[in-house]
């Protein structure tokens, strides 16, 4: 029996992307499957909708609940915790993946802008984790896993993209206090980073669609949260961590499936590190 079998795993941003591709692994080992995003009809540029993402959730042999959800309102999220408890009986794990992306100094940065930024980033993390704690206490092995980087304060991370770098990191520091805050609940919570750029569509159409060939595929950001949402080790929390670390640390060596394009032999690293 996989240990995610009858678990829930509430999963923001899930229609598409990495969201997704975790939605289907947890499927893959018998897990409830909560997708809340905001994409519940077809995009003419986007492919994927909280829909469609819960027809290969019950392909893949899980329980799927699809959700329309905007993270920055916080009485829908409640709501929508609430309705996952109620259908599959608990809450097991919340993945803040749901993110919003501008990578423009504070000079460029539009006020608008960086007011969603936040508020889908930032906020919306604190929200969901908020919303999800009183399910997750009552539950064994109960985690928060939010897709963020590791802090890295080195000035050639800070002066590019200020506002957004500023929203991310937020989610990191509030994933970390919450591991401290959370250590006497049996709640455990890391957060999860690509080594290298994913190839999903806020590359293609919030960066560059040429850094698609130097990215991996999504798949990789999914073995490496597998490797952590099963894993049972009590000390596992309140961590920064890496797909690549992660996945070798749980004894994978080759890399090579993982790439977009094989013939790829130099590999964009993702933002914030830098080796």
């Amino acid at each position: 029996m996989s240990k995610l079998a009858g678990k829930t795993v509430f999963i923001t941003g899930s229609s598409r992307g990495i969201g997704r591709e975790i939605a289907i692994a947890c499927a893959k080992q018998g897990a409830n499957v909560v997708i809340a995003a905001k994409s519940d009809t077809p995009h003419p540029k986007l492919s994927g909708t909280i829909h469609s993402v819960a027809r290969e959730v019950e392909e893949a042999g899980g329980q799927a609940m699809a959700v329309k959800l905007d993270v920055r309102d916080e009485k829908e999220v409640q709501s929508a915790m609430a309705q996952a408890v109620d259908r599959f009986g608990g809450l097991d794990v919340l993945v803040n993946n749901a993110s919003a992306i501008a990578l423009t100094p504070v000079q460029h940065t539009d006020i608008d802008r960086f007011d969603l930024i936040h508020s889908v980033n930032t906020r919306g993390t604190l929200v969901c984790s908020k919303a999800a704690i009183p399910y997750l206490k009552q539950t064994e092995n109960a985690q928060i896993l939010t897709l963020s980087p590791p802090i890295n304060l080195a000035p050639h991370w800070l002066g590019p993209y200020g506002p957004y770098t500023v929203t991310k990191y937020g989610m990191t520091l509030l994933t970390l206090g919450l591991a401290e805050e959370l250590k006497g609940d049996g709640v455990r919570c890391n957060c999860l980073w690509p080594q290298t750029t994913i190839a999903t569509a806020a590359v293609e159409y919030a960066i560059d669609a040429a850094l698609l060939k130097r990215s991996r595929t999504p798949a990789i950001m999914a073995d490496a949260a597998m490797a952590i949402l099963t894993s049972e080790e009590a000390s596992l929390t309140g961590q920064c961590l890496t797909d690549e670390q992660v996945l070798r640390d749980s004894g994978v060596v080759d890399f090579e499936p993982y790439k977009v394009d094989p013939a790829c032999e130099h590999l964009m690293r993702d933002l914030y590190l830098d080796r």
